[in-house]
């Protein structure tokens, strides 16, 4: 092969082909901070065409792009494997080879179809032929040394960073409500705005249990949150309406509770159609953490309180598992969902709700139904919540003047922490509206291009002055002061506490509230002998009653009659739930509920009563109804009734009003066939007999027989 004059490696093969010059840097920052590498690494191009190479391309598409295991898919990257595998590119060239690859399976990969197709591979200081087994073996010392050095430089830094972390001291970016000291050390932030701020957080939490509730009040009432955004690098704190998530990470970092934890959410790596991909996994409990100092400095609540909270926002939950404790106080009118546990399995109890209205409620507890089994436990909700609130009275009402002064108190406090938070607020305001007059009184007025802005920005400060004072005026005018009569009351309801749990203005979303604020859970068993539920209330605190009452069977009224089920038990072998509902409307028979049937009635009646079926039928050709039997022999109706009721064609009907079932076999054999042929030739029908038409029978049982004209 002839050799070119540039290099000994180099051939005119090599040359008639092009040079692809690649590029790469890790990180975003490298590409934006390390410029020389950049200009350096373009400068291989230049090296290309001093080889010899007139056609050179550069790959840069992989700036920013790290090449370590797990990393997302390289576009360059694999453009450039394609095109060598193409017979199109003489020689690859990287200013360093770790810049290529980071991995084995990708240095393997490139490194073989090099050599497949003849390719050589080039750096700042030496070419490779792939051929030659010393080029060969010098690329994967190389290769070896690049996947060696990421995971030193990474191990490195890790075992670093986590030594740092065990002393306390890797703090990237501290959380809103706390400053670093001048000795490095950890301390509430001296802004007497911020600290009331995020206290407000964990208070109105503990007043209304729920992330969202307290999202929405801070919403509603326009009380605004610290926050401190990275943005290019700032550190500066901004003050807006918090959303939901903020006010879940503030509740949910132990940070708060002045414990340090490292590794809270560590990065998992998971094989996802043959590629590896790395993401960060669920959150740890804090002790679980690979670092956890408790105690480490100050705190907005103690560790108690935090582990309390926690326990309350994994309670909030939709989610229908075994395991599933009390959820959020929602609008249904079970007062018990949530808190009733089955005394058979130990699941918890859902509520459904039905009825006219859609407000009746239900409890059951599904047991291994959807195993294909049935349902462990099931009892209606009006009589049960009726009972368990007798309970429930006889043990608070003598505390409900107690509770009545408490409720004065909180409603006054309620109302004074909106006004704190504006208070505040209005006087960092006339802070900073003081600094504003101050920059634009020391400007010269000559200089008007400064001093229009400073007018503007002291103007802006004064007007939002002016809008919190009128906030404050607001707020101070919609709540008067408690009178004594409003006070009275107010004592008086607390005295009257069960006829106010039993009128009607009184929500079922306050009375669940009540009763989560003292029970902790309600286990529930079932007598089956005696049809009575027996019921353990585990109270706040750790005291447990108990009570028993009857099992409220629903009446007869209310169940579906037994010949429906028959029916439907007969009918649902081989129909579907639309032609059963078709015949029960026409046999006249109705729900328990007094409605007409239609297939969502058929389903849930079969679900209920464990009867096997299907929404639609299940096509059979081998057997035919009415309407199909007549397309299939191409005759009317009529014919295929007259030929059942002459008695030379079978049929079945599993219930009176239920289609006709007709075996296709039946109409291909004799005599039905040879009946169904004389008809499509002459018009006529005859039932018995071979004579032709018109033709008098030579025996007398045939007189009299009815010769039907057909009609298509």
């Amino acid at each position: 092969m002839t050799q070119a004059p540039h290099h000994h490696k180099i051939t005119l093969e090599h040359l008639s082909r092009k040079a692809i010059v690649y590029l790469r840097q890790s990180s975003d920052k490298q590409v934006r901070e390390n410029l020389e590498s950049q200009r350096l690494q373009y400068a291989m191009a230049d090296q290309a065409r001093a080889l010899g190479w007139k056609q050179v391309e550069v790959i840069d598409t992989d700036l920013g792009s790290s090449a370590s295991a797990g990393a997302p898919r390289r576009e360059g990257f694999e453009r450039l494997i394609a095109s060598v595998a193409l017979g199109e590119v003489g020689i690859v060239l990287s200013r360093e080879l770790s810049r290529l690859s980071r991995t084995d399976k990708d240095w393997c990969h490139l490194l073989e179809v090099c050599q497949l197709f003849g390719t050589l591979i080039g750096d700042e200081e030496q070419i490779y032929d792939l051929n030659l087994l010393d080029d060969q073996l010098i690329l994967g010392i190389k290769g070896t040394l690049s996947v060696v050095e990421l995971k030193v430089l990474r191990m490195r830094l890790q075992r670093g960073q986590e030594e740092k972390a065990r002393r306390g001291e890797l703090l990237k970016r501290l959380p809103v409500g706390y400053a670093r000291a001048a000795t490095g050390e950890v301390i509430l932030q001296p802004d007497k705005r911020v600290r009331a701020a995020i206290s407000l957080v964990f208070r109105k939490f503990r007043e209304l249990w729920s992330v969202r509730q307290t999202f929405l009040w801070f919403r509603d009432h326009d009380v605004q949150l610290p926050a401190n955004p990275a943005r290019g690098g700032s550190k500066k704190l901004v003050w807006q309406i918090p959303t939901q998530s903020f006010i879940r990470d503030v509740l949910r970092n132990p940070f708060y509770a002045g414990a340090y934890v490292w590794g809270r959410r560590p990065t998992e790596a998971t094989l996802v159609d043959g590629a590896l991909k790395k993401r960060q996994g669920r959150y740890r409990r804090p002790e679980e953490c690979r670092v956890f100092l408790p105690n480490h400095h100050p705190g907005y609540i103690d560790r108690q309180t935090y582990e309390e909270n926690q326990r309350r926002i994994s309670r909030n939950s939709v989610t229908w598992s075994e395991d599933e404790t009390v959820a959020a106080v929602r609008a249904g009118q079970g007062l018990l969902a949530g808190l009733l546990r089955c005394g058979r399995c130990g699941r918890k109890l859902h509520v459904r709700y039905w009825g006219r209205t859609g407000t009746s409620a239900r409890y059951l507890c599904k047991g291994d139904f959807d195993a294909g089994g049935a349902y462990c436990l099931a009892f209606g909700g009006a009589f049960v919540d009726r009972r368990f609130s007798q309970e429930l009275l006889r043990v608070i009402s003598p505390l409900g003047v107690q509770a009545s002064l408490e409720a004065i108190e909180q409603l006054t406090a309620s109302q004074e922490e909106r006004r704190r938070a504006l208070s505040l607020q209005l006087e960092q305001l006339e802070y900073e509206a003081h600094r504003a007059f101050e920059q634009y009184n020391e400007v010269d007025p000559r200089n008007r291009l400064v001093a229009d802005e400073l007018e503007r920005r002291w103007e802006e400060k004064l007007a939002e002055v002016e809008r919190v004072k009128f906030r404050i005026a607001e707020l101070q005018d919609a709540i008067p002061p408690l009178s004594s009569i409003a006070r009275e009351r107010i004592v008086a309801l607390g005295e009257q506490f069960e006829q106010a749990w039993r009128s009607d203005p009184c929500p079922a979303d306050l009375k669940k509230k009540i009763i989560r604020t003292v029970v902790e859970e309600v286990v529930v068993n079932l007598d089956e002998e005696a049809n009575r539920l027996n019921f353990i209330i585990h109270w706040k605190g750790g005291v447990h009653t108990q009570f028993q009452m009857d099992r409220i069977r629903r009446e007869a009224a209310q169940r579906t009659s037994v010949e429906a089920l028959d029916i439907i038990r007969r009918m649902a072998v081989r129909f579907g739930d639309d032609q059963i509902a078709s015949v029960l409307n026409r046999l006249g028979h109705r729900t328990g509920k007094d409605k007409r049937w239609n297939q969502n009635r058929v389903a849930t009646a079969r679900r209920n009563h464990s009867i096997p079926g299907r929404k639609r039928a299940a096509p059979d050709p081998e057997v035919l109804s009415l309407s199909q039997a007549a397309r299939y022999c191409k005759v009317s109706h009529r014919t295929i009734e007259r030929l059942i009721e002459s008695g030379l064609l079978s049929r079945t009907q599993v219930a009176p009003r239920a289609p006709w079932e007709i075996q296709r076999s039946d109409l291909d054999a004799e005599p039905v066939r040879g009946i169904l042929a004389r008809l499509h030739r002459s018009g006529r029908l005859s039932l018995k007999g071979g004579c032709s038409p018109g033709q008098e029978s030579l025996f007398p049982e045939n007189k009299g027989v009815d010769n039907a004209r057909y009609h298509e």
